[in-house]
């Protein structure tokens, strides 16, 4: 994937954003794309290139697309991960199967709710519109829960 996938990605979500949710912070980076609201920063959406350990399938890298937690502290964590299980019929309705609500992928005190992608072959515009169409589906979906 070259420097400039993210920034198609950043375009596609950007584009599909419901006005509803309010202003979205994003940042861009060479590896990945993070989507907040507000000064909840700590609580985001992001896709993400990530190493392949512990993703089955992926033997050079995969994709991430999800929400995390990511406090300071594990309890924090998994308070914002209870609430959204308890809604989790609410949001697999739209999401499907894919999402795995728990441990972050890497990191053992954060959480998420996301999917992995292995090995994606294609980096082009169709995998940037794929990408960030999903990103916008987690926050379609999970931003009016969490409050």
């Amino acid at each position: 994937m070259d420097g400039e996938f993210f920034d198609q990605v950043h375009e596609v979500v950007r584009g599909a954003l419901p006005r509803a949710l309010g202003e979205p912070r994003i940042k861009v980076r060479h590896n990945g794309i993070k989507v907040w609201f507000g000064e909840a920063v700590r609580e985001h959406y992001e896709a993400q290139m990530i190493r392949p350990d512990g993703v089955p399938g992926a033997e050079a890298f995969a994709l991430e697309v999800g929400f995390h937690t990511e406090h300071g502290k594990a309890e924090e964590n998994d308070a914002v991960l209870a609430r959204l299980r308890d809604r989790e019929p609410e949001w697999r309705a739209e999401l499907g199967d894919d999402p795995v609500a728990g441990d972050f992928l890497g990191h053992r005190i954060w959480r998420r709710v996301s999917e992995t992608w292995p090995d994606p072959t294609d980096s082009g515009p169709d995998l940037a519109f794929e990408v960030g169409v999903r990103l916008v589906d987690y926050i379609r979906v999970i931003e009016p829960l969490r409050g």
